[in-house]
C-alpha cells in the first residue's frame, strides 16, 4: 500500500552536482503542478536550452496532439467505494513498481543541471520507479550506475551508424547491471526541430554569435556549469560523428543513426541480450505484433515526443489498437503527453500498463536538481492518488476501460 507521505531521499554527493539552496527548494514545494515546474525552468534556462528540451519537430502538431488527446477522454467515477487505502503500485517488467511509472530517456540532461542524469535516477529510485538512462546522456553507463545503486535502471540505445559501437554500449550496460535494454526504432534519422535551428542549438555543442548572449541572459546556469564543466555525452566519447557542422547538427541529432537498421537486426539483439527488453516508437499495430512475436517483454507507444514525423497519431489514440494487437503479451508503456495525475489512470484504462514520463523530469531537474526531480514524482504520485480516490479505485491494477465515459452522442 502507498501512503500519502514523501517518501525520504539522499542528496547528491558532493563531487556530483549542487543542491538547490534551501529557498528554492521551498520554491519547488510551492510548485503545485508539472506546469508549474516547467515555468521555473523556463525561467533559469537559457532560451536554446529550454527550447530543446521544450520543443519537438517542424510545426509541432504532433506535440501538441500528445497532450490534446487527454482532453478527448473523460473518466467516469464510482462512488460509495472504500477507498480508504489505495494501492499505486503495479508489476512492470516482471517486477513491482512502486507507479504505473517509469522516467523516459532523455538525451543531454546535464545542461539544464549538472550531472542531471544521476539526480534524476536517485529520484526515481527513492520512489521506486525505473529510470531509462539514454544514449545521449551526459553522464555515463557507469556513473549511473555507480551513484544510484538502489534504482531499477534500463538503459536505451539507438542504432549507430558504428554497430560495434554500440554493441559496445550495449555491453557495457549489461556489465554495469542494468536489468533493461530499450532499443528505439523511431530515428532512422533526425526531426527537423526548427527552435533548434533558430538558437543554433546543436549537440555537439559549441558558441555561436548568435547563442552566446542568450546564455550570458542566465548568469546561474552558467555559474553552475563554470562549476562542474561543461557537459560532455559521456557514452559517446570515442565516436566521431559525420559531421560537427551545428546548422546541420541542430535539428537532426539522430544524423548518425543507422536508417539500415531493420527487423532482422532487431532479432538478433533479441537473440544476445539475455535480461529483459523493450522496443520504443512503436504507433502501428501490426509492428507491434511483431515485437510481440520476437519475445520482447515490453514496447513503449511513442512517437518521440512529438521530436521526428510531424503529423504522426497522438500516442493516447495509437494505445487502445496496439493493447488489443499484443493481447497481454508484454507490458505496453505509453509515452507522450503525460503531465498530470489523470493521464496517467486515463492511460491505464486504454490499456497500458504504465506511462513513461521525460520532459516533466526535465522540467523538475532543470528547476532544481534532484529536489526539482523529486517534486515532479511527488506532483505525479500525488495526483494519481488522488484521481484514483476520486474515482472510486482502491487499486492501480484494477484500472479497466469501464473508467471511461462513452465518448459523447454514444
Amino acid at each position: 500500500m502507498q501512503t500519502e507521505t514523501s517518501p525520504s531521499r539522499e542528496t547528491l554527493p558532493a563531487s556530483s552536482a549542487p543542491a538547490a539552496g534551501a529557498a528554492h527548494v521551498r520554491r519547488l514545494q510551492q510548485a503545485y503542478s508539472i506546469e508549474a515546474l516547467r515555468q521555473i525552468a523556463r525561467r533559469m534556462l537559457p532560451r536554446a536550452v529550454f527550447d530543446f528540451y521544450d520543443g519537438g519537430a517542424e510545426d509541432e502538431a504532433t506535440l501538441r496532439a500528445n497532450r490534446a488527446a487527454f482532453g478527448r477522454h473523460a473518466i467516469l467515477p464510482r462512488y460509495l467505494v472504500d477507498v480508504s487505502q489505495i494501492d499505486t503500485a503495479v508489476d512492470l517488467l516482471g517486477k513491482p513498481a512502486a507507479l504505473p511509472l517509469a522516467v523516459a530517456p532523455t538525451g543531454a540532461i546535464g545542461y539544464g543541471w549538472p550531472f542531471g542524469d544521476v539526480a534524476i535516477a536517485r529520484a526515481a529510485g527513492a520512489a521506486g520507479v525505473p529510470y531509462a538512462l539514454p544514449t545521449s546522456s551526459t553522464s555515463s553507463i557507469e556513473r549511473v550506475a555507480r551513484e544510484a545503486p538502489q534504482t531499477r535502471l534500463w538503459f536505451q540505445s539507438y542504432m549507430l551508424r558504428k554497430r560495434d559501437f554500440t554493441m559496445g554500449l550495449i555491453k557495457r550496460a549489461h556489465d554495469a547491471g542494468y536489468e533493461a535494454l530499450i532499443i528505439t526504432i523511431d530515428m532512422p534519422t533526425g526531426g527537423k526541430r526548427e527552435r533548434d535551428l533558430r538558437n543554433d542549438f546543436g549537440l555537439p555543442f559549441r558558441f555561436t554569435p548568435r547563442n552566446v548572449l542568450d546564455f550570458a541572459s542566465r548568469p546561474g546556469w552558467v555559474a553552475r556549469l563554470a562549476r562542474a564543466g561543461m557537459p560532455v555525452l559521456e557514452n559517446m566519447l570515442g565516436f566521431v560523428p559525420d559531421t560537427l557542422d551545428s546548422s546541420t547538427i541542430a535539428s537532426s541529432v539522430g544524423k548518425n543513426y543507422d536508417p539500415a537498421f531493420n527487423w532482422d537486426d532487431l532479432a538478433r539483439i533479441r537473440e544476445a541480450w539475455p535480461r529483459r527488453m523493450l522496443v520504443k516508437g512503436v504507433l502501428h499495430p501490426e509492428d507491434a505484433g511483431r515485437v510481440a512475436a520476437l519475445g520482447c517483454d515490453g514496447l513503449v507507444v511513442s512517437n518521440h515526443g512529438g521530436r521526428q514525423l510531424d503529423g504522426a497519431p497522438a500516442t493516447l489514440d495509437a494505445l487502445p489498437a496496439i493493447a488489443r494487437e499484443v493481447g497481454g503479451r508484454l507490458d505496453v508503456i505509453l509515452d507522450g503527453g503525460v503531465r498530470r495525475g489523470t493521464d496517467v489512470v486515463k492511460a491505464l484504462a486504454l490499456g497500458a500498463t504504465a506511462v513513461m514520463a521525460g520532459r516533466p523530469l526535465l522540467y523538475g531537474v532543470s528547476a532544481g536538481g534532484e529536489e526539482g526531480a523529486a517534486r515532479a514524482l511527488f506532483l505525479f504520485r500525488d495526483e494519481l492518488l488522488r484521481a484514483m480516490r476520486l474515482s472510486g479505485l482502491a487499486s492501480a491494477r484494477a484500472i479497466g476501460p469501464d473508467l471511461l465515459a462513452p465518448p459523447p452522442g454514444r
